[in-house]
């Protein structure tokens, strides 16, 4: 879900310098354009800034279009339809003659991901089995992990070009496999059609199962909110609750500081000196990071999404902690004017010893930053968009999905181009330090607003928020 480092303003990035430089054919594509022949493609500094960011504002615009089209094509038409923009997008960066088919592009295949971002989760959860819905509910995130270590790879033995072209294979393999995927029994139901409801359910449980008491269960809820949900009605606590607990989880998620994290993750490394090459620090980044989303799919429906959801905040907090501390204290680069360091002053005003080969205490900012994405990947990373699709409520579901993903990505486009402007004003250490704050912050709210829903169905789930009656999460 995250786009990393194309460029960015300060007095020490200089990837991009201000004369223009040209496009580089063994770089991945969103990381530079360097030594490509054709003029029209070099980029600024400021312009490779605004490659890296239009994706969350393309993002943001899918969002908004999945409060319409969730409701209106169903859950799994939308996303099909998601393969058009993708599709679109990735064509128009693989035969880009000017900067206008990159933005296009970068802003096409976002407007994709926003749209999946809202009607995934959505989707997943209504047609999953209470018993697995956290294990299937985390996979999206498992795919997107894997999905960018895979591309991570392929943009080391492939020309820029021919990566956009690649970026094409997942969106045909998406529609062909869900050619074979029926609609969502809900949304079926509450279009009126009973019997293809029915013949999807039992094709998603299996001929041998008894879905009676479960196809009655979602018929009944579905028949209490057959109308279109009024402004008045929007009101009532078991209406706003969930709505306003989705909306903050997404919004708190990203004010963890995954985002700038990922985005900048280079340029971290070699501003806070260390040991191991910045690219090998990445990979093995993201190598934790898709760990840690297997032993969350693997341990959500045993533990249950609030534990995960503290311990994950616990371990974001100290290694948010353990990274300010490491930046205003520890050791500086012996040459913090490369061209991917993030400033030029020392953190903090205070002098650090200059790092040298031997020194492993550089090693700090590498295991801090596994611990981080560790514990995002274990919790507020899958879970936030799991629990979004289980509490929200059916008659809201695709308009506030849709409003879940646009703050989402709004907040981290406001996030990533506001990092470097803290950075240069203030020190590398101050980010971190207000991301742990939050990560406090993400503890109490899990213990006062966050209903535990292991194991419950999405019916049960919404006749706590209409009754307030909390047996069943016990």
């Amino acid at each position: 879900m995250q786009e990393p480092l194309l460029g960015a303003e300060g007095p020490d990035y200089d990837t991009f310098p201000e004369e223009r430089v040209s496009p580089s054919s063994g770089e991945r594509t969103r990381v530079s354009l360097e030594h490509s022949l054709d003029p029209n493609l070099s980029l600024t500094k400021t312009q490779a800034s605004w490659f890296g960011s239009v994706f969350t504002l393309g993002a943001a615009a899918g969002g908004l279009s999945a409060m319409v089209l969730s409701d209106l094509l169903g859950r799994k038409l939308s996303i099909m339809f998601s393969a058009v923009p993708s599709v679109a997008g990735y064509a128009l960066m693989a035969g880009a003659r000017g900067l206008w088919m990159l933005l296009l592009g970068r802003t096409l295949t976002g407007f994709a991901g926003g749209l999946t971002a809202a009607c995934i989760p959505v989707y997943v959860s209504e047609i999953a089995p209470p018993g697995v819905r956290g294990a299937l509910g985390a996979t999206p995130q498992l795919m997107a992990v894997f999905g960018s270590l895979s591309l991570y790879a392929l943009g080391l033995l492939l020309p820029w070009r021919w990566l956009a072209v690649a970026g094409e294979g997942p969106v045909v393999a998406m529609i062909l496999l869900l050619t074979f995927m029926p609609n969502s029994p809900r949304f079926l139901l509450s279009r009126g059609r009973d019997v293809e409801a029915l013949q999807a359910l039992a094709w998603l449980r299996g001929a041998n199962a008894d879905i009676r008491w479960e196809f009655q269960q979602i018929q009944d809820n579905v028949q209490r909110q057959s109308s279109r949900m009024s402004w008045a009605e929007a009101r009532d606590p078991h209406i706003y609750r969930p709505i306003t607990i989705a909306l903050l989880m997404r919004f708190l998620q990203q004010l963890t500081g995954i985002t700038p994290i990922l985005v900048y993750l280079q340029p971290i490394f070699n501003s806070t000196a260390v040991l191991l090459p910045p690219e090998d620090d990445a990979a093995i980044v993201g190598a934790v990071r898709l760990l840690s989303v297997l032993i969350a799919a693997v341990t959500m429906d045993l533990a249950g999404r609030k534990v995960l959801l503290f311990v994950s905040a616990t371990i974001m907090f100290a290694a948010n902690l353990t990274l300010g501390l490491y930046v205003h204290f520890g050791p500086k680069p012996l040459t913090p004017n490369s061209t991917m360091g993030l400033e030029s002053v020392p953190w903090g005003g205070t002098e650090q010893p200059l790092v040298t080969s031997t020194n492993y205490l550089t090693l700090v900012p590498l295991l801090a930053t596994m611990l981080f994405i560790m514990g995002y990947a274990m919790g507020w990373g899958p879970i936030t968009w799991l629990l979004m699709s289980e509490i929200l409520p059916l008659r809201a579901r695709g308009v506030a999905s849709g409003l879940c993903v646009l703050v989402s990505w709004l907040t981290a486009f406001a996030l990533t181009k506001s990092f470097l402007l803290v950075v240069n004003a203030f020190g590398l250490q101050v980010p971190f330090f207000f991301f742990a704050a939050i990560c406090l912050v993400n503890l109490v709210f899990t213990g006062c607003c966050v209903p535990e829903t292991k194991g419950r169905t999405l019916e049960q789930i919404e006749s706590f928020f209409r009754t307030g009656r909390r047996s069943f999460l016990h």
